[in-house]
C-alpha cells in the first residue's frame, strides 16, 4: 500500500445527509472530501458505499475507526474508505457492474432499506448471474416511517383517537379541515417522495397498500390487482399536494418559512410522509437556515409531530451488506467494522442524528423531539416480496395523482448561444423531449413559448403553442422543433400570465403546475416588478398552482427563479451546468 502521504483521497457525493457536526447538504451533487485515513501500514482496504442520508456520518465514523487500534481476524488492521450514492442508483450500478459511477467498487453496501437488496436480487436473477444479496442482513440503525404534521394539526388529529394510514391520509373528502371546525386550514393534502427515487416514498406507497388490504404482512401480486385495493390507493394518492424528489429540500423550505413568520411555502400540505429521523432533524434546527459557524439553526416556531398510524408502519432498516466482491481479508475487515458501528459510542452518534439504534430502540431524546410512540410500542409491516415491490412500482404510474402542466419555454435570442456543438435551445429541446417521455399519458400538458414582442409575436411576449389538454408528446415535440429563437426574456410577464391561465383552467383533482425553462433573467422593461409577481404567485392553499423552474445556463438568474418557485411552493432546479439539464428534467417530472 502507498504511504499515507500519497494515498488516494475519496470524494463523497451526497444529497440529504448531515455530518456528525450537522452540516446539512444542499443538493444532489455536492461533494465533500473524506479526510486522510489514519496512519500506519494497514494492508487491507475496505471500500464502503453508503446511502446518502447517513453518508457524511459514515465518513466520520470510518475516520474514527481508522484512527483506532483495532485489529481484524487473522491479524493486522484495515482502513475503511466511504463513498456514497442514492440507494436506487446504487442498486442499478451494482446490477451493471458499478460502471460509470466514478466511485470505487464497494465491498460493503449500506443502503437505506432491505427493499433495495431485494430489488438487486431481482435484477441479478433476471440477468442469470450470481446473486449479490441473497440473504437478510443486520441493521446498523433504524428509522420508522411516520406521518409528520405541524403540531396544532397533529394534536387535533389525535383527539379522534388512534387512526390508521387510510383514515389519516384520506381525511380530505369534500370537507377537509372544516370537519374539524378549522375551515381556514382548507383541504387535507400531504406530501411524499416519488417512490421511484426515494426509499421513504417507496415505503409510503407500500404502507398505503397494506392499509388497503388491512394486513401487516403477506402482500401479494393478486392484492395489487384487486379493484378495491387500486381504488383505495388511487384515492389516497389524490390527496398528494405534489411529489418531491428530496424531502430534505421540502423540510428546508418549511423551516425557512416558519422562521420568517409568514405564510409557509408548504401551507397547502397538512402532512408529510417521511422517516422519523428527518422529523428530529427538523425540530432540532438542523434543517433551519444557519449562520456561518453554527452547527444548527434555530428550532422552528411550530415543530412537527410524528404520528404513528394504528395498524403499524414500515421500518427503514439500514442493512450492512457484504458483497461478493470482498475477499477473505476484506470480509474480516467488514465484520470488524460492522461490530464497531454497533458499539455504544457509534450508536450514540447515530442517535444524535435522529436514528433509532441497531435493535430499533429509540432514545428518550428522540421521542421527546418527535412525539411519543403508542403505549404498546410500534408495530412493523413485513417487507413485501421483491417481485411484489417491483410490480407495485410498475403500477404506481397509473395510480398516482395526475397533473395539469403548462410548460413555458424560453425562445429569446440568447438561446442561440453555443453549448459545445449545439445551441442552448437544442440542448433545452432535447432535455424537454426526454423529460416529457416520463409523464403519464393521462396528464394534461400545454406549451407556451416566450421571449419579448417580435414580428412573429407582435402583441404579447408569450404565445400558446399547444393548448392545455390531453398529453400529445409528438405534437409538443414537433412544435418545439419549429420554434424560432429571437428577442429578449420577458420572464415576469410570462410567469404572471401563465399563473392566471392555470387559475382559469384549475383542476382540483390534479397537480396544477407551471414549468419554466430559461437560460437568462428578466429583460422586459414593461414588466420588471418582481415584488408584485411574488405576491401574485404566492400559494393559495385552496387553489394551489405551483411554479417549477429550470435554470440551465450560468447566465440564468437562479436566485430569482428560486424566489418565484418558493413563493408558490414549487421548486427551482439548478442546471446552470448544461450537462445536468437531463437530470434536472428527471427530478422535475418526478414532482408530478
Amino acid at each position: 500500500m502507498a504511504p499515507p502521504a500519497t494515498r488516494t483521497r475519496q470524494w463523497l457525493p451526497y444529497t440529504a445527509a448531515v455530518t456528525a457536526g450537522l452540516v446539512v447538504i444542499a443538493g444532489a451533487f455536492v461533494f465533500v472530501r473524506q479526510r486522510e485515513a489514519g496512519t500506519g501500514d494497514c494492508a487491507t482496504i475496505l471500500q464502503v458505499n453508503s446511502s446518502t442520508e447517513k453518508a457524511a456520518l459514515l465518513v466520520d465514523l470510518a475516520e474514527r475507526y481508522n484512527r483506532s487500534d483495532r485489529s481484524i481476524e487473522g491479524g493486522g488492521c484495515a482502513q475503511v474508505h466511504v463513498s456514497a450514492l442514492n440507494s436506487g442508483k446504487a442498486t442499478e450500478a451494482l446490477a451493471s457492474g458499478w460502471t460509470h459511477t466514478g466511485l470505487p467498487q464497494p465491498q460493503v453496501w449500506l443502503p437505506t432499506s432491505s427493499l433495495w437488496t431485494g430489488q438487486l436480487r431481482l435484477l441479478d436473477d433476471a440477468a442469470g448471474r450470481e446473486l449479490q444479496t441473497p440473504d437478510h442482513y443486520p441493521s446498523i440503525a433504524n428509522s420508522p416511517l411516520v406521518i409528520a404534521m405541524p403540531q396544532p394539526k397533529a394534536e387535533l388529529i389525535r383527539k379522534r383517537g388512534s387512526l390508521g394510514w387510510g383514515e389519516i391520509l384520506d381525511l380530505s373528502g369534500r370537507d377537509g379541515w372544516a370537519a374539524f371546525d378549522k375551515p381556514e386550514w382548507g383541504r387535507f393534502t400531504f406530501g411524499k417522495d416519488n417512490p421511484n427515487l426515494s426509499t421513504s416514498g417507496l415505503a409510503a406507497t407500500i404502507a398505503t397498500y397494506y392499509a388497503a388490504v388491512q394486513r401487516a404482512s403477506d402482500l401479494t401480486r393478486s392484492d395489487l390487482a384487486d379493484p378495491d385495493v387500486t381504488q383505495f390507493v388511487r384515492r389516497i394518492e389524490a390527496n398528494v399536494s405534489h411529489y418531491s424528489d428530496d424531502s430534505v429540500d421540502l423540510l428546508r423550505s418549511l423551516a425557512e418559512a416558519d422562521l420568517a413568520g409568514g405564510a409557509g411555502s408548504t401551507d397547502d400540505m397538512s402532512a408529510i410522509v417521511l422517516q422519523e429521523e428527518l422529523v428530529d432533524l427538523y425540530n432540532t434546527g438542523a434543517l433551519s437556515p444557519r449562520q456561518e459557524g453554527q452547527e444548527r439553526g434555530r428550532r422552528p416556531n411550530v415543530p412537527l409531530v410524528a404520528v404513528h398510524p394504528r395498524e403499524g408502519t414500515f421500518n427503514l432498516d439500514h442493512p450492512f451488506v457484504v458483497l461478493p466482491s470482498a475477499d477473505e481479508r476484506q470480509r474480516a475487515a467488514a465484520a470488524d467494522f460492522q461490530e464497531f458501528l454497533t458499539e455504544d459510542a457509534q450508536q450514540e452518534s447515530f442517535a444524535r442524528l435522529g436514528f433509532r439504534d441497531h435493535e430499533r430502540r429509540a432514545s428518550a431524546e428522540l421521542l421527546a423531539s418527535v412525539g411519543a410512540e403508542p403505549s404498546g410500542g410500534l408495530t412493523y409491516f413485513e417487507p413485501p416480496a421483491p417481485e411484489v415491490v417491483s410490480a407495485m412500482l410498475d403500477g404506481w404510474r397509473t395510480l398516482r395523482k395526475k397533473a395539469n402542466i403548462l410548460i413555458a419555454l424560453d425562445t429569446s435570442g440568447s438561446m442561440e448561444a453555443k453549448v459545445g456543438t449545439r445551441t442552448r435551445f437544442q440542448v433545452a429541446s432535447a432535455a424537454a423531449g426526454k423529460g416529457l417521455a416520463l409523464l403519464n399519458t393521462e396528464d394534461r400538458v400545454g406549451l407556451w413559448s416566450f421571449s419579448s414582442e417580435t414580428q412573429q409575436r407582435p402583441k404579447n411576449p408569450y404565445r400558446e403553442e399547444v393548448p392545455l389538454g390531453g398529453f400529445d408528446q409528438k405534437r409538443i415535440n414537433s412544435k418545439i422543433a419549429g420554434l424560432r429563437v429571437e428577442g429578449g426574456t420577458a420572464l415576469y410577464a410570462t410567469v404572471r400570465a401563465a399563473h392566471r391561465e392555470l387559475l382559469d383552467r384549475y383542476d382540483p383533482q390534479r397537480i396544477n403546475a407551471i414549468v419554466v425553462l430559461t437560460d437568462g433573467k428578466n429583460e422586459y422593461s414593461k414588466d420588471n416588478d418582481l415584488t408584485r409577481l411574488l405576491a401574485e404567485v404566492a400559494l393559495d392553499p385552496r387553489r394551489p398552482v405551483k411554479v417549477f423552474c429550470i435554470a440551465f445556463d450560468r447566465e440564468s438568474d437562479f436566485a430569482t427563479l428560486d424566489r418565484i418557485a418558493k413563493a408558490s411552493s414549487g421548486k427551482a432546479f439548478d442546471a446552470t451546468d448544461p450537462a445536468k439539464i437531463d437530470e434536472a428534467f428527471v427530478k422535475l417530472v418526478s414532482s408530478f
